[in-house]
């Protein structure tokens, strides 16, 4: 089976993009992260088509079934997640604040410092689960 991640960020106009880096070109775009979801399949599967118009034959990632996991950049989680607040979060991790508002606004953040702040993310995470009211 394949598995195409589809990573999730912050168009330029504000509404949502999805990129891979597991199918060269595919690509998905909406104002609202569902659209872009919806336009990122369809164009998996527009891109299956046009392999077999080339080749005669569809990608083995799609003759065998494929699955989508998205993933977000900083930017997308926190145009989806807005009433996050980049610098208290930064805080909270232990970066610098600045650095976290340049990441909301589209930096791309290194594989060391996406693995601290998903950690931290997944303790918030973990933390909150156990609220009850």
């Amino acid at each position: 089976m394949g598995h195409i991640i589809g990573i999730i960020e912050k168009a330029i106009d504000g509404g949502y993009g999805i990129y891979s880096k597991d199918i060269k070109g595919l690509v998905g775009y909406g104002l609202s992260e569902a659209e872009a979801r919806q336009n990122f399949i369809e164009n998996v599967e527009e891109q299956a088509e046009y392999y077999n118009e080339k080749n005669g034959k569809y990608p083995e990632w799609y003759q065998k079934g494929y699955t989508i996991e998205y993933k977000y950049d900083l930017s997308g989680f926190f145009l989806t997640f807005p009433f996050i607040d980049a610098t208290k979060l930064a805080r909270y991790i232990g970066i610098n604040p600045s650095l976290m508002r340049r990441y909301k606004s589209g930096l791309i953040a290194g594989e060391k410092q996406k693995d601290l702040i998903q950690t931290k993310i997944n303790e918030i995470i973990e933390n909150m689960s156990r609220v009850k009211f």
